[in-house]
């Protein structure tokens, strides 16, 4: 058990090479064809987060800030670029293994680097988004500070937190195709489950809202979502929230050890179904 949760890291380490050149060319097969090319995937993501913004921010809320007096549209961006990309790896993620099942069916192929070449695709976008969010942030006079650093410790425990779960749910729809659709329906429900859009301090004019925010901050992509918040409007360190960070890393823990167990007990009949 042990050998195999080290085989993993060691086998993306000795492929790294490979995983950024099929990162790179995965980021452009998406929009292949199309006059603008890779220019869609950034325009998109902004696109939806304009969408967002007019009818949660000004149309039900008349551009309203958020509990703690944050312009809306500030609040909204620093939840729903995590999220962004969290949605984005985790259903290409999902699929990995399906559209290159080419490559799968290959014997002297490490299919293990798959999932990562999706994720680092989309980690692409999602650095830009960032860069957009921080210039937002500079246009109402939030400007770049000393905890804008850990907007990257957060990153990757993003990173890590979507790798631990695609490698259960890209293995898995290899047999049960299904599986798809669950992560959607889990993605739309999520959304909603996580503070992204509306602010979780509202909770507290009711008399069981302090039960229900003890309830939700049990989803680790809180933890993600409180920190980019953290470094973009709270200016709050990591190690401040002692018990959330405690208990994200232990959920990721045994996420990537029973996600290692799974991967590797079904990666030798891919082949078989595919």
């Amino acid at each position: 058990m042990l050998k195999d949760l080290c085989t993993l890291p060691s086998d993306l380490y000795r492929n790294r090479r490979l995983v950024k050149k099929m990162a790179k060319n995965d980021l452009k097969s998406r929009f292949a064809g199309s006059y603008f090319g890779t220019i869609w995937a950034f325009i998109q993501p902004i696109v939806t987060i304009l969408v967002y913004y007019f009818v949660f921010g000004i149309a039900m809320r008349g551009g309203a800030a958020s509990g703690d007096g944050t312009p809306f549209v500030l609040y909204l961006v620093s939840g729903i670029v995590p999220w962004m990309y969290f949605q984005e790896g985790l259903i290409t993620g999902t699929n990995s293994f399906l559209e290159y099942s080419y490559l799968v069916k290959k014997v002297v192929f490490d299919i293990s680097v798959l999932p990562v070449v999706k994720l680092l695709s989309a980690l692409v976008i999602h650095l830009f988004l960032v860069a957009f969010a921080m210039i937002l942030f500079a246009c109402y006079g939030y400007y770049p500070n000393i905890y804008y650093l850990e907007i990257l410790y957060y990153m990757i425990c993003l990173f890590l937190l979507i790798l631990a779960i695609v490698y259960t749910t890209s293995s898995v729809i290899v047999f049960f195709r299904d599986m798809g659709q669950i992560v959607s329906i889990l993605l739309q429900i999520g959304v909603w489950m996580t503070p992204v859009m509306w602010d979780l301090s509202f909770l507290n004019g009711y008399s069981w809202g302090s039960t229900v925010m003890r309830i939700l901050k049990l989803n680790p992509f809180y933890y993600i979502v409180h920190g980019y918040r953290n470094a973009f409007i709270e200016q709050r360190w990591f190690w401040e929230d002692k018990l959330l960070t405690v208990y994200f890393w232990a959920f990721l823990i045994v996420c990537y050890v029973f996600s290692t167990w799974v991967f590797n007990r079904l990666k030798g009949h891919f082949a078989d179904v595919l």
